[in-house]
Formats: structure tokens, C-alpha cells, sequence
């Protein structure tokens, strides 16, 4: 679905990872878009919201198609798969061989700041879409560090909920959505058999995991950060909030061990819209349950269950999610980007593209549509208004996600595979990502 300064070592690690991966044509160089008097063309990598890369095709083009008409400027969008689109951001920030605009995972942003790739949106450029009033506060305060301008501006606003399919609730006796921990286990325990499971996850997928990791370590707890910036990947807290998640698969067994090997942010979503598991612990999945065919009023959106008694930490069951839109300095069609900017963050686009991905809008404006008035929308602003936390807007953030994120994929992988996974190993899992950390690879 995220670096002090990112210093020249805290990057190495990326790039030599990326590098291979970026795939930008080039927007902000020479050709027609920079020609004087030629038609503007601007490039731009979208991120995966739907249920598939094709999907999103489909859902962008009537509105990119809308903005060439009101504006001239025509948009050549590329959909990058979330298991690339970091990796191709970093590569993309040294190369300048990158889109004119791009969507980032907002968890990003201060990272992605850092790098001093991407044109700050300060007051005067804000002004342009509206002004800062316009924005929701939680989306505003997730697009970089604070005290600094945004580097990018939301368009799309998210949080964890819990789904849950309402006919294998039924089927299996289940009166309603579980409000505890230990009720959402005897749940999944109760929705697994005859080849179905409890619960889908996305073990490989590096984004997921680190999220989970989060949610679940605010809950014991835990902060990936000390007050001095000093990460603490392997606090006792932070172990204790892994295995808990670990436990799903490893001694609940209400998650496919198959799961370990699911990675591109589609495959966890496919398994509870086809209804081989009954619960998905997810951002808004409307799209994707649309297109499977799967009714908004055959699965319900609740809360994911707080641990029963508290694990000694906050009452945190989502995270501030979302998506924003950041613009590269090294484009040569900043104007025409700040104007594809603008019609992003209109209230009738807001509308429409947030109503095709069961997101919510960004700007206040646009909330007058009945289509976000819904019980599953209403429950989704419910938990971001009150039980979800912003992951740190530091520039370390978005390597925090990959160290845990990998260090969790390990840990899936073994307890696919049939070994056991004790709080030791997990603590020299995550030590092992910390000292990475520390050592700025």
C-alpha cells in the first residue's frame, strides 16, 4: 500500500534494490510536453487501489478523459503494482528519469520528502487547490514531517477495518462481528472448515505486515520510535504485538498457511470476496468486491476487535491511511501538474473516484453525496476518527516499513512451512531489522 535527511547510507540500501525497477518514460524531460506551443502531455504513476491493475485503468480513464477536455492536457497513466512502488519512487528520485506526478502511500511522505525530489505544497500552491481548509485534518497531517509544507496532498483517505462475510457468519451460528480478541479467534476458528478459512491475510507483502505491525504494537505499547528518533523495532512490547499476529496462522490456525506466499495486494482480497474465508482485516475493498461480483449488503465493515483486557497500550485498531498525489521538481510541466493537481482534489472528482474505490474524499466539499453516507463509509470515518494512529512522520518511515515489513515475511514463511516460531526468534528477527536500521543500510 512507507533516513535523518536520508543521508547518502540510509538510501544505498534502496537504491541498489531499485534501481532495475524504475520504469518512468520520462514526463520530465525533453519531447512534445516540453516543447513550447505543443500540446502539454503529462505522465503518471498511479498506485493499485482496485482489483487489479486493468481495473484501475478502467476507473481513471473516464476522469483523465474529462480533464483533457477542460484542460488540453492529456495524462498517460501507468498503474504500479504497491510490491514496486517504493523502490521505483527512490530509484525514480536519483535517476530524475520519474513521472511528472505520481501517487505515494501517505506513510511515506516524510521520507519521500527528505530526498528534496518533490515540489513543496506551501500555502501560495495550496491557495491553487482551495486552500489547506479544504483538507480533512488527519489526511493534511499525513503528507510529511511536521512543521514543513506537504509534499504531496491527499486524495484518496483510508483506515483498517474488519470485513466479514454476513452469510458464513450466519451459516456458522455467528450473531454479529467480534467486538474482543478472543471473540475474533473463536470466530475464525468457527468460520474455518470444509476448506474455507477465518481469515485472509497478505503474508509476504511487505506494506501489509508493517501496518499490522503497528496497529497491533500501538496496542502493547509500543512506538517503532523513541522520543530521541532511536529506533526500537525489537522492544518486548513490539515482540509480544508480532506474535500476536503471527498466532493467527501459527497456533489459532484460522489463516491458510497459503497466505504466507500472498504479496501483490490483491490475493487476500480475492480470498474473501470468492468466500474461501469468512474475515479480512483491510482498507475499503468495494471495488474489488464489486467486481467479484459480491454485494456491499453480503458483507459488513466493523471495527478490527481491541485486545480484551488491554495489552497495557493505546486503543488503536486502524491507522491513518490514504493516498497522496506528489509532483516531481525535475518535471517540466509543473504548471499543467499543479493543474492536474486541482482537478484531483475538486470536489466532483473527489466524488467520483472515491465512490469507485469505496475510499473517502480528502476535501470537505465533498461529503454532500449520499455515497458516502453508507454503513460501511460511516464505519471506516468512525475508526479514523477515534481509534486509528498516524504511523511517525519521519524521513526513516518508509525503510521502518521495509526492514519490519521483509522481517515479517520470514517470519510468515516459517510458520508456513511448519516451524515454530518462539518470541526469541521473532526478537532476532526484528533485532536484526533494527541494527539494520541503525547501521543506515
Amino acid at each position: 500500500m512507507r533516513i535523518r535527511k536520508l543521508a547518502t547510507t540510509a538510501m544505498a540500501g534502496f537504491l541498489l534494490l531499485a534501481a532495475s525497477a524504475c520504469g518512468g518514460d520520462g514526463g520530465s524531460g525533453d519531447g512534445p510536453a516540453a516543447q513550447s506551443g505543443a500540446p502539454k502531455t503529462l505522465t503518471y504513476w498511479a498506485s493499485n487501489q482496485g482489483p487489479s491493475l486493468e481495473a484501475d485503468q478502467e476507473i481513471l480513464k473516464p476522469e483523465l478523459d474529462r480533464f483533457k477536455k477542460e484542460t488540453g492536457i492529456e495524462v498517460k497513466v501507468e498503474v504500479v503494482p504497491w510490491a514496486d512502488l517504493l523502490n521505483r519512487i527512490l530509484a525514480a528520485t536519483t535517476s530524475g528519469q520519474g513521472p511528472d506526478v505520481l501517487n505515494i502511500g501517505n506513510t511515506w511522505s516524510a521520507s519521500l520528502q527528505a530526498t528534496g525530489a518533490f515540489v513543496p505544497f506551501d500555502d501560495a500552491l495550496l491557495g491553487k487547490l482551495g486552500g489547506k481548509e479544504r483538507f480533512l485534518g488527519p489526511s493534511l497531517a499525513a503528507t510529511g514531517a511536521q512543521g514543513q509544507p506537504p509534499a504531496a496532498i491527499p486524495i484518496y483517505g483510508m483506515t483498517y477495518g474488519l470485513m466479514y462475510n454476513k452469510k458464513m457468519f450466519a451459516d456458522a451460528g455467528i450473531d454479529g462481528p467480534p467486538k474482543t480478541w478472543d471473540e475474533f479467534i473463536e470466530t475464525g476458528k468457527k468460520l474455518t472448515k470444509d476448506g474455507k478459512w477465518g481469515l485472509a491475510v497478505e503474508g509476504a507483502s511487505v506494506t501489509e505486515n508493517a501496518h499490522h505491525a503497528f496497529i497491533f504494537g500501538q496496542q502493547h505499547g509500543a512506538d517503532p520510535f523513541d522520543a530521541s528518533g532511536k529506533p526500537q523495532f525489537d522492544s518486548d512490547k513490539q515482540v509480544a504485538a508480532t506474535k500476536q499476529f503471527l498466532d493467527l496462522m501459527a497456533v489459532h490456525k484460522i489463516v491458510n498457511p497459503s497466505n504466507a506466499e500472498y504479496g501483490n495486494g490483491t490475493q487476500a482480497v480475492q480470498d474473501f470476496t470468492s468466500g474461501k474465508a469468512g474475515m479480512l482485516m483491510w482498507q475499503s475493498i468495494a471495488s474489488s468486491a464489486k467486481a467479484a461480483g459480491m454485494g456491499e449488503d453480503e458483507y459488513g465493515v466493523a471495527p478490527i476487535p481491541l485486545p480484551d483486557p488491554a495489552q497495557g497500550g493505546k486503543q488503536v485498531n486502524g491507522m491513518v491511511a490514504g493516498i497522496n498525489l506528489a509532483i516531481f521538481k525535475s518535471s517540466r510541466n509543473q504548471d499543467a501538474a499543479v493543474e492536474f493537481a486541482k482537478f484531483m482534489t475538486s470536489k466532483q472528482t473527489q466524488q467520483n473516484l472515491n465512490k469507485a474505490y469505496g475510499s473517502l474524499p480528502t476535501v470537505n466539499d465533498a461529503y454532500d453525496d449520499p455515497a458516502f453516507q453508507t454503513e460501511h463509509i460511516k464505519a471506516f470515518q468512525q475508526i479514523l476518527a477515534t481509534t486509528a494512529a498516524p504511523l511517525p512522520q519521519v524521513p526513516e518511515e518508509s525503510q521502518y516499513e521495509t526492514l519490519v515489513g521483509t522481517a515479517m515475511n520470514e517470519l510468515f514463511a516459517d510458520v508456513a512451512s511448519g516451524k515454530p516460531v518462539s518470541e526469541a526468534q521473532i526478537k532476532a528477527k526484528l533485532t536484526e531489522a533494527n541494527e539494520k536500521m541503525l547501521a543506515g543500510s
